[in-house]
């Protein structure tokens, strides 16, 4: 697993650690079924403490992507309730499109960048076929 925390980024790294193990299950570096690493095993591994590897697993538990295993440990389960999906992302989206509309980008900017994206997604799960 190649997980990168970039330690000048004002982002937290939890959330950077939960950003790229979601964008892994959606790259299929991750599957359904598959074993993340313990929390000591990660925390040394990226250089890291263990209670910011065990809050970014508390999150992907909590925004359904892993579920905990007391003997496996965090397990890739993505949960496909789409309703609650699509709650969740129209929450982060909405300060982002705020931003966008204030930046003066275009309905037909956004939906681009969006096709783009979800393009290159799509393109590795072509792949992995």
């Amino acid at each position: 697993m190649y997980i990168e925390i970039d330690f000048s980024s004002d982002e937290a790294y939890y959330q950077q650690l939960c950003n790229q193990i979601i964008q892994g299950i959606a790259t299929s570096q991750f599957s359904d079924g598959d074993v993340l690493p313990s929390v000591r095993e990660l925390a040394e591994e990226i250089g890291i403490n263990m209670h910011t590897v065990n809050k970014a697993y508390s999150v992907l538990k909590q925004e359904g992507f892993v579920k905990v295993d007391r003997r496996k440990g965090a397990v890739v389960s993505v949960d496909s309730n789409k309703q609650h999906a699509l709650d969740m992302i129209r929450k982060e989206m909405q300060p982002l499109l705020a931003e966008s509309y204030c930046r003066n980008l275009s309905r037909e900017d956004i939906k681009g960048m969006v096709d783009e994206i979800y393009d290159a997604y799509e393109g590795c799960e072509d792949e992995r076929k």
